[in-house]
């Protein structure tokens, strides 16, 4: 019987610097705190799973530099009980890094990214004939260069990789990365059909789509929303599209059901900085899926570990146990 969640993806060491405010160029802002952590989905989704305590086992897939980022990456996983075997170093190559400005008070964040070892993960090194895992997550699409490449057929590989994971039986999840490019069309669709759980944010949901998810101040077109997640439903996503953003979640399924969780509504004085809060989102909700649970279930767990997350400048720090995340939502309730 499977059991267990093979994460592959980008592992990255985030360098994050809590600034006053994000300058102008050539303009100087204060370095307030410095932290450095885990960063990328396969990173900060094991480590997040680790912390909430999700009591099956948890498998990384990828590659590290033969550096001491990479030697740090390796013996986090070990520290928190996730096999890393399938972690592989990649020599004469740096462990991908990024530094993330995060503006205190806001926690809005800006990306400084060096892609290293991630941007040579290619086909070849997904096994999954005798994986014994039951669900498959890969991140990020859009950031992982060779995994990016379209094949002869007009797929990518990462729709392959997709694709043997389910022909091997396994349940596939996938989460994309924000970046300002006109790839989204070109890229995403091969991979849709071989995805039952698609991870996307409102402007990652309207760049696919086509549907505009915001409105020209920056505000949720909520409607719009649906309608967005409901186009990738039709353009081939197998069972849940679960578009989020700040205020809450929605996921439609290739059924045509709906449904909509709020966020936690965390005092402004709470919030250290959001990074990594998708990636506690996604780790939430796949903990429940990999339970079998109701989507609604899912998504509760999702943005609760989600508002965990943002008590800690790091992506994964500041999580705690599953039970102790759902307290979150007598303690401060969701947002209206």
């Amino acid at each position: 019987m499977k059991n267990g969640i093979l994460v592959g993806g980008n592992w990255i060491i985030d360098q994050v610097k809590v600034i006053d405010a994000f300058p102008e160029e050539e303009k100087l802002v204060n370095i307030l705190t410095e932290y450095s952590s885990n960063g990328g989905s396969a990173y900060n989704i094991l480590k997040g799973m680790a912390k909430l305590k999700a009591g099956f086992p948890l498998y990384g897939l990828g590659l590290v530099g033969d550096d001491d980022r990479g030697d740090y990456i390796i013996k986090e996983c070990k520290d928190l009980g996730i096999d890393a075997s399938r972690i592989q170093k990649a020599p004469n190559t740096a462990t991908s890094y990024t530094d993330v400005m995060t503006v205190k008070g806001t926690g809005k964040r800006t990306f400084f990214h060096q892609r290293g070892a991630n941007a040579m993960l290619d086909m070849a090194h997904f096994d999954f004939s005798s994986s014994t895992a039951k669900v498959f997550h890969l991140g990020y699409l859009l950031l992982l260069d060779k995994l990016d490449l379209v094949e002869t057929d007009g797929e990518t590989r990462a729709a392959k990789v997709l694709k043997s994971a389910k022909e091997n039986g396994l349940i596939t999840s996938a989460d994309i990365v924000s970046e300002k490019s006109d790839r989204f069309k070109e890229l995403i669709p091969s991979s849709l059909k071989y995805i039952d759980y698609l991870f996307v944010n409102e402007f990652e949901a309207g760049m696919i789509s086509g549907i505009q998810t915001v409105d020209d101040k920056g505000e949720i077109l909520l409607n719009n929303c649906y309608k967005a997640a409901a186009e990738l439903i039709r353009m081939g996503v197998n069972k849940w599209v679960i578009l989020h953003f700040p205020s809450g979640v929605i996921a439609v399924d290739h059924q045509g059901d709906a449904l909509f969780q709020a966020s936690i509504d965390l005092p402004e004085g709470k919030i250290e900085g959001a990074v990594g809060a998708g990636d506690a989102f996604a780790a939430g909700v796949l903990m429940g899926v990999h339970h079998n649970q109701a989507m609604g279930s899912c998504l509760e767990l999702g943005v609760c570990a989600a508002a965990s997350s943002l008590f800690a400048a790091t992506s994964s720090d500041g999580i705690t146990s599953s039970a102790e995340c759902l307290r979150l939502k007598q303690l401060y309730g969701f947002r209206k």
